[in-house]
């Protein structure tokens, strides 16, 4: 654990805040790089990229907000750690999809085909911002006697996110960077097998992430909101995995074929 990177006088660079940025601008990046290969407005697609880097900050944010409105009330001071946290990562998601999908549609670009070239580049963002979430000590999980259990020892991250100290606990941040780098694999290799369509690799990403969040939140030992006898993650996950089987089944019906790369001229 080493939440804080370094200080310059009254200045603090948090660990977190650099690798949630390294991982806006790597998925940023990678989603460029796959416009380009399919012949997409790179512009529109950068703006697009920067809409939804900000919508996902808000989003994350809010929902944190809504999750733990009982704590943020019961001590109004509680709300300056908004500034600190990355917040929930479904927040943010949720608002950034949902922006997306208005400038989609306002500047013309191809619907799924956009969304597809995006969805790698949100898993390996996730893959490194949860990096973030182990040096900061959120996210954590419960006490665990399993032998690659992490024991935090910072006071700082305690204060700061009530990291347990001194006790073992599942790292739930490698098990959903894992989670995320596998699901990335996943996307990247069967983007060309069997019948490709337009969405697919979009509504497969979310059908993936939302089967391992939903197993991955067992193991969280963080304070997080409840709907019923679900996390407030796992409760979306149910949502969100039967509407991406719907959608996939739906694309795939009705497809139109993915387009292809781009080929270079010889």
């Amino acid at each position: 654990m080493y939440p804080r990177l370094f200080e310059l006088g009254a200045v603090t660079v948090y660990t977190y805040g650099v690798l949630l940025a390294a991982a806006y601008l790597l998925g940023l990046k990678l989603a460029m790089v796959r416009a380009k290969a399919r012949g997409l407005d790179a512009n529109r697609v950068l703006d697009l990229g920067i809409y939804i880097i900000i919508s996902a900050l808000i989003g994350a944010k809010l929902l944190l907000l809504i999750t733990d409105f009982r704590t943020f009330t019961a001590n109004p001071r509680e709300l300056l750690t908004l500034a600190r946290s990355g917040g929930v990562f479904y927040g943010g998601l949720i608002l950034a999809v949902t922006v997306a999908l208005i400038y989609i549609r306002k500047v013309g670009l191809p619907f799924w085909t956009t969304t597809d070239v995006f969805a790698p580049g949100i898993a390996l963002g996730h893959v490194v911002g949860r990096f973030g979430c182990l040096f900061a000590g959120c996210c954590y999980g419960k006490p665990t006697t399993l032998p690659w259990g992490i024991t935090f020892t910072d006071p700082f991250a305690a204060a700061n996110v009530g990291t347990p100290l001194g006790v073992p606990l599942h790292p739930t941040q490698l098990y959903e960077a894992g989670a995320e780098l596998l699901i990335l694999i996943v996307l990247l290799m069967t983007e060309k097998k069997g019948r490709g369509f337009a969405g697919r690799t979009f509504w497969l990403y979310m059908l993936l992430y939302a089967i391992s969040r939903f197993i991955i939140e067992f193991f969280r030992g963080d304070e997080r909101g409840t709907v019923g006898m679900f996390s407030t993650s796992q409760f979306i996950s149910l949502v969100l995995a039967p509407l991406a089987i719907v959608m996939l089944v739906y694309l795939a019906r009705f497809a139109t074929p993915a387009p292809k790369r781009a080929r270079k001229a010889a």
